[in-house]
């Protein structure tokens, strides 16, 4: 019986489609849910840095004044607590892997100056 299963497994693999893909090529569909990394929309950051706070592992770091929101990809274990946390909704999970690398580095991000904000800190510095 069981060089039927193996005939009919053979024939199976020969004449039906590969399991494999040509990786480089052809990249596989992501599966639902899969957390893959953090994504911050800039423009509508606003620097609070209640991600950072809620953070558990430490990796991401907000410098108000640089105005730059940094994470470190090594740090992070894509729990998706800052994304809940964010009270502007700008940071997301995208359901990609990061690319691999060679050696660790921070993903930083210089968020843009608000013209409101802006106007603020002008009117400001003139009283």
């Amino acid at each position: 019986m069981g060089a039927f299963k193996l005939g009919k497994m053979t024939f199976k693999s020969l004449f039906g489609k590969p399991e494999t893909l040509l990786y480089p090529v052809q990249t596989k569909t992501p599966p639902s849910g899969l957390k893959g990394h953090v994504t911050n929309h800039v423009t509508s950051c606003i620097l609070c840095g209640i991600c950072a706070k809620r953070c558990p592992c430490a990796a991401i770091e907000v410098d108000k004044q640089t105005r730059t929101w940094s994470i470190n990809r090594f740090r992070c274990v894509q729990c998706g607590t800052c994304v809940r946390e964010c009270p502007k909704q700008c940071l997301t999970m995208e359901p990609t892997y990061t690319s691999p690398a060679t050696k660790k580095y921070l993903d930083t991000f210089e968020v843009p100056e608000t013209p409101k904000a802006a106007a603020n800190a002008s009117e400001d510095a003139k009283a």
